[in-house]
């Protein structure tokens, strides 16, 4: 909407009646630093500079790794000749002088001058920014069909970080030379240099080739930065599974090598390459090498003669899988000839695949697994998984000069449904039955350890809460904690009344246990988490569980065992020690764990008091006292307790809470190792082991002693 001409301009000043005031020029102010900033701060940097000043933005850094990164600009070159079927080999060189060289016989960098220059095609590969053959769009479209160097920066990137660099180029009948000192084109005689933008011609000769030799500029990089021979052979390496039939050739000359040179050849693309990795991890195979193949067509918008234009691409997809008995996983991808180690849109359509693959058709109809729900993640369909995927396509999209990751959108289904539909196909069909059965028990295995891990790490986390959970409501606390307290554990709610009304409680708490406990050698840690009366003893000591129990943060000094003197109380204090020794063992070692012995019988004769704690005992004590009484044993009346519950307070408090009068029973773990088998022996799950043991001990028990 146009501004009314009398109004005011937003900028203008408005006096207080409403007439504009006029307006004053505003002069530039400094910075904080005194600096002004000004049309004349802003800076083009032209040609090579750019790289100079900011070098980490096109080879990632200058360390080591940025100055490995020249290299493999000129190595890609010479693999992209190989990929279009022009070399066959490639020979890199350290010498001694620090410099490096490399040659490969393809077609040769072009002498003439491309269409409007007045120099050579070699001088503006590697002065220009942004120029190369791989992305020309000539009347026959690129050079390359699919390439790795896209952005027709890697040469003169090259040149831009190089003190001075020499490259020949075999074309034409001829040996082409062209020279570069700092930047400028030129020819090197002895130590002299000439500027000129001619080419040298050498000899004649009939091979054509290409090969650059460049010295860095060292005051750009890091002291310690250094060319890495083990790295060069490991890259070349894999280009040549890359492309099967090249050659490569690493040669170290520098002082101090005493390396054989590296040459290597394969001609079994990217099975050999996973057979190698495979190899290299050790263990054994799960499934032989499974081959993928596909690809498809998706449409890209490009600019064409100053125009965004559509235009149909295609993507081949190439992958190698092979799973081996270990846990570690180990997948390689590469964008044409490029490995992207960050990955990017291919490798995640190629784990998408995999994962549905695996979930929906390997492990479908898992009994194991369709009983607890789980399904296979990333991690558990890729262990122990050795791959390589190779992706070709034209122009793809990396994310940065150093082209570590893809980022062509596309991609990611061609590469889904490419991989699905393979790996499908093998579990279903094509694949050997004892190698599908193999690694669907590998997975399924890896699967439910998952799972068995995320239950473990959710019930450990419990674990720690119940150290600093509230106490439980059926606790009835003392007042004072510390050494000299005691929890005192009772068998039953009857037998908690007269328990709370006779202790102490300035020191002695009631815990009553409802029922039976879980039984801690048998169950797994979620079961005994779940169990309330388990519970509510955790949270009354205060001190954690497992691994996590600090018996210094114990709010007791000790733990009484208090139980029926019967069978069943026999029962329930033996699963309250191995609650207590699977999960608060330093108690035991402490000696801080004891049972209180309530007597099985009691009698009063006169003032006095007698507890008998079995039949003999009973029948020892009765003859004993016989003797002194006219009318013998007949006169002495035995009360038989059933339960704790049957004893009134004083009862209970003086045979099992009076510290004066009762009797406690210290349990002690001197050796814990034996301690632990006979744990294992009756409480375990193993039910034929502890029958036998039962038979090799029963001839100790007398049968008439068992309160059954």
């Amino acid at each position: 909407m146009a501004a009314r001409p009398d109004a005011p301009g937003l900028f203008d000043s408005v006096s207080a009646s409403g007439e504009p005031n006029a307006v004053q020029p505003v002069s530039a102010a400094p910075s904080a630093d005194g600096a002004e900033y000004e049309a004349d701060s802003i800076q083009t940097l032209e040609g090579l500079e750019a790289v100079r000043k900011r070098p980490g933005m096109y080879i990632g850094g200058t360390g080591s790794d940025g100055l490995m990164h020249l290299l493999w600009e000129l190595i890609d070159n010479g693999v992209d000749e190989a990929a279009a079927g022009h070399a066959r080999r490639i020979d890199v060189t350290f010498h001694r002088d620090r410099s490096v060289e490399v040659r490969d016989d393809g077609r040769g960098i072009p002498v003439g001058c491309p269409p409007g220059r007045d120099v050579s095609a070699v001088e503006v590969v590697f002065c220009e920014l942004h120029a190369g053959g791989k992305f020309a769009a000539g009347a026959n479209g690129s050079a390359y069909g699919a390439s790795g160097g896209l952005h027709g920066v890697g040469a003169s990137v090259v040149n831009a970080l190089s003190e001075q660099m020499r490259v020949e180029v075999g074309r034409d009948g001829h040996i082409w030379r062209l020279d570069f000192s700092e930047r400028l084109a030129g020819r090197r005689d002895g130590d002299g240099f000439t500027p000129t933008h001619e080419l040298q011609r050498l000899k004649t000769t009939r091979r054509t080739f290409t090969g650059v030799r460049f010295w860095p500029d060292w005051e750009l990089f890091d002291t310690e930065a250094t060319f890495d021979y083990a790295a060069a052979c490991e890259r070349v390496r894999l280009m040549c599974h890359l492309v099967p039939g090249l050659r490569v050739t690493v040669s170290d000359r520098r002082r101090g090598a005493d390396t054989e040179p590296f040459d290597f050849r394969s001609d079994k693309g990217l099975g050999g390459l996973v057979a190698e990795l495979a190899g290299a991890a050790g263990g054994g195979a799960v499934t032989r090498i499974i081959d993928v193949s596909g690809g498809g067509v998706f449409e890209e918008k490009v600019p064409v003669d100053g125009s965004l234009t559509t235009v149909e691409r295609e993507c081949s997809v190439t992958a190698a899988l092979q799973w081996t008995d270990g846990y570690r996983s180990d997948v390689r991808c590469f964008v044409n000839t490029i490995p992207t180690p960050a990955g990017g849109t291919h490798l995640a359509g190629f784990e998408r695949a995999l994962t549905r693959a695996v979930n929906d058709v390997l492990l479908d109809g898992s009994k194991k697994l369709a009983r607890s729900g789980e399904r296979a993640g990333r991690e558990e369909a890729q262990e122990g998984l050795v791959a390589a995927l190779q992706v070709v396509l034209p122009e793809p999209q990396f994310r940065g000069q150093t082209k570590q990751e893809l980022g062509t959108p596309a991609v990611q289904s061609i590469v889904y449904e490419a991989v699905k539909s393979a790996l499908t196909e093998w579990f279903t069909s094509s694949g050997p039955r004892s190698n599908v059965t193999a690694l669907r028990a590998k997975i399924s295995d890896a699967t439910e350890a998952k799972a068995a891990s995320r239950r473990l790490q959710a019930d450990r986390r419990k674990a720690s809460a119940l150290g600093s959970a509230g106490l439980p409501d059926k606790l009835a606390d003392c007042r004072v904690h510390g050494p000299g307290s005691e929890l005192v554990i009772v068998e039953g709610e009857s037998a908690a009344g007269p328990a709370k009304a006779g202790r102490n409680a300035h020191n002695t708490a009631i815990l009553p246990l409802r029922g039976k406990l879980v039984n801690a050698a048998k169950a797994p840690l979620r079961q005994v988490l779940e169990n309330a009366e388990a519970q509510a003893l955790f949270r009354s000591v205060g001190a954690g569980v497992g691994a996590d129990f600090d018996p210094a943060a114990a709010r007791y000094g000790r733990l009484v065992i208090l139980c029926d003197a019967d069978v069943d109380g026999s029962h329930i204090r033996c699963l309250l020690l191995t609650l207590i020794h699977a999960y608060m063992r330093p108690l035991l070692a402490d000696g801080r764990v004891f049972a209180a012995q309530p007597p099985l019988y009691t009698t009063r004769v006169g003032k006095e008091t007698y507890r008998a704690f079995s039949d003999a005992e009973r029948d020892a004590i009765g003859a004993r006292l016989a003797r002194r009484r006219r009318n013998g044993a007949e006169s002495i009346r035995w009360q038989r307790f059933k339960g704790l519950g049957e004893m009134n307070t004083d009862e209970l408090a003086h045979c099992a809470l009076d510290p004066a009068t009762r009797t406690l029973r210290r349990i002690t773990m001197a050796d814990a190792e034996a301690a632990r088998r006979l744990l294992e022996v009756l409480m375990g799950a193993d039910v034929a082991q502890r029958r036998a043991y039962i038979g090799r001990h029963s001839g100790l028990i007398d049968p008439a002693s068992l309160d059954i």
